[in-house]
């Protein structure tokens, strides 16, 4: 067999692969062989039809197979020998196919990157250090209240923190639009959840008033049909208020208490500070982990083979439609906004994979085991969950997977220059 390689785009590599004829001719023969024996035809006994008639009735159909695994046995053995690793399967690009030539081809495809790590130590590092402060429990509190409020009407003019409960008729250009009618609908001013123009409108209203309201669609506003685009037109609602309501936070009295498992107070807060400051630590590992992952990409840029990328586009798109709970294919999002999210994690899924590798870095058992239970912490039956993620093949590389992630993660920390800053909570958190 005869095999050449030539570069073509970065890493796109153009393999010309020629297989003497005889051996391609010699597997026609072993294989027509073999149907012979089987064969049935017509004024035959089995085993008993003559060659030159199984090679008439059955020629060109064994001949298609043999040459499709001819051609898919010696690609494989000449990316061995010239110590190729392709990304994804080849373009075949045929040459000679006919019977008595030597089979020739040309396989066209994209080989992985070479990723020599470099620059490892030294990866510039900015730990936060935030202290949960009495007053982040206070305001913490506040929003467990809030989300525990009661909504009771009032008899005066709706204001910020109300909520109006709103009939309403958009017309544009004295047309009715899809999407512009409501009936008894909630509005929380101050929420932000209708555009600030329409929510500004209602401030002052009282039930049973009726106002028009003139609202300007920002020019990037979503729509449900390209056809029927409402973005940066000039709307015209007539809203008529039913209900003002205001909102009423419970009391820090026994019920709230029971109603987080608590007893006092005192234990409350306790608990509180504790899930607040796990919290913290969590978003800080967070934010090391990226520190140290963009360092890593920064100073080891890699070439990435298109395949791979489109390969994460279309598994992020499919993602996408899994969360929305959209089960149309067809529908998937257009790929451009995923590319450099998908880049990125092709760069670092190679980057890390090499790390792992050159460093000798071992999975911690130990630690696989702690995810699984961790996992398995958030179901009534544990044990059960336990065992179920330990016989899910698929779940436990993906555990383990993220385990010798974090492992490589922390060996780059060990060799980072990590300087500390005071941050509250809040900026922490970013709230």
């Amino acid at each position: 067999m005869m095999v050449s390689v030539e570069s073509a785009n970065g890493l796109e590599r153009r393999l010309r692969v020629q297989v003497p004829a005889e051996r391609v001719e010699r597997e026609v023969d072993e294989r027509l062989r073999d149907v012979g024996r089987t064969a049935k035809l017509k004024g035959f006994r089995p085993g008993k039809v003559p060659m030159k008639v199984v090679r008439r009735r059955y020629g060109g159909q064994v001949r298609r197979e043999v040459i499709s695994a001819v051609v898919q046995a010696s690609f494989s053995d000449a990316v061995a020998r010239e110590k190729l690793r392709p990304v994804g399967g080849p373009r075949i690009e045929p040459h000679s196919l006919e019977e008595g030539k030597d089979l020739s081809y040309t396989a066209v495809f994209e080989v992985y990157p070479e990723v020599r790590l470099r620059d490892l130590d030294g990866i510039p590092v900015v730990r936060p250090v935030a202290e949960v402060a009495e007053s982040d429990i206070d305001e913490m509190i506040e929003n467990l209240r809030s989300q525990k409020a009661q909504w009771r009407t009032v008899d005066r003019a709706a204001r910020q923190g109300d909520r109006v409960v709103i009939d309403y008729d958009g017309t544009i250009g004295g047309e009715a639009f899809d999407g512009g009618h409501g009936e008894r609908v909630p509005v929380e001013l101050g929420a932000g959840r209708m555009l600030p123009e329409f929510e500004a409108g209602l401030d002052g209203m009282r039930a049973g008033e009726s106002r028009t309201l003139q609202v300007n669609f920002p020019d990037d506003y979503p729509s449900k049909e390209e056809s029927a685009s409402i973005a940066g037109k000039a709307a015209s609602f007539r809203i008529e208020a039913h209900v003002v309501e205001e909102r009423v936070l419970p009391d820090l009295d026994q019920t709230f208490l029971k109603s987080f498992g608590v007893a006092t107070l005192d234990a409350l807060r306790a608990e509180v500070a504790s899930n607040m400051r796990r919290e913290v630590a969590q978003k800080v590992r967070a934010q090391i982990r990226r520190q140290l992952l963009d360092g890593l990409l920064a100073r080891n840029p890699l070439d990435l083979p298109a395949a791979l990328v489109e390969e994460e586009v279309r598994a992020m798109q499919e993602d996408t439609l899994r969360r929305l709970g959209i089960a149309d294919r067809s529908r998937l999002p257009p790929p451009e906004p995923f590319r450099a999210q998908a880049s990125r994690r092709v760069s670092l899924g190679l980057l890390i994979g090499e790390l792992i590798k050159d460093r000798a870095i071992v999975l911690d058992a130990d630690r696989v085991r702690a995810r699984i239970d961790e996992i398995a912490a958030d179901y009534e039956d544990q044990a059960g969950m336990a065992r179920s993620l330990r016989a899910n093949e698929q779940m436990m590389t993906h555990i383990e997977t993220g385990v010798l992630e974090e492992q490589a993660v922390e060996w780059l920390l060990g060799r980072a220059n990590v300087t500390e800053t005071s941050m509250s909570f809040r900026d922490v958190m970013g709230v």
